[in-house]
């Protein structure tokens, strides 16, 4: 019995050329680096001594990447995170109050899985601020004394108070880097 060759549309032709003519590796991209200094983006002050500055949202994969500044002797809001999270500390020092052994200090990395229940906290005897980079994917969800829900905060949440706050006081966000929808 005798095949019949399968016809194959010309336009199917020409998109199976394209894509095998690319190259394994990409040589290039369509889109830019993105850069931000240290100092581009303003701090959004909690009005505690605290204070988050925005870098980066990808609203696709909910993820926010922050800068913290935290004082000395402060408790952030017991919380967990529906997603991974990524730390690495620039200055001072932290550590959770559920695990006070394990103290972060500038160089440290830390990874948290996602329902990590904690308490972060900066030691009262520390001179100077603690600054610690964040790379948070899903919600931060804060949580009271019976661990009830008290707020949640989100990429998108982030973005809104982040703009939100800095527009109010007529402060530049022009370099914070927004992707996704």
């Amino acid at each position: 019995m005798e095949q019949t060759p399968i016809a194959i549309p010309a336009a199917l032709q020409e998109f199976l050329a394209r894509v095998m003519a690319r190259p394994i590796v990409p040589t290039h991209s369509d889109q830019q680096t993105m850069h931000v200094g240290a100092d581009e983006l303003p701090w959004m002050e909690a009005g505690d001594g605290s204070a988050l500055q925005l870098l980066h949202v990808d609203l696709n994969q909910n993820l926010w990447v922050s800068k913290s500044r935290i004082p000395p002797g402060y408790r952030v809001p017991t919380h967990y995170h529906t997603g991974l999270v990524f730390a690495v500390t620039l200055q001072g020092r932290w550590f959770y109050a559920e695990t006070p052994e394990a103290v972060n200090s500038p160089g440290s990395y830390l990874f948290e899985p996602a329902g990590s229940l904690h308490t972060l906290c900066t030691p009262e005897d520390q001179d100077g601020d603690t600054i610690a980079w964040f790379a948070i994917y899903g919600a931060n969800i804060n949580v009271d004394g019976e661990h009830k829900i008290t707020s949640i905060i989100d990429a998108r949440a982030a973005l809104e108070l982040y703009t939100g706050y800095c527009e109010a006081l007529g402060l530049d966000t022009s370099k914070l880097i927004v992707t996704g929808a």
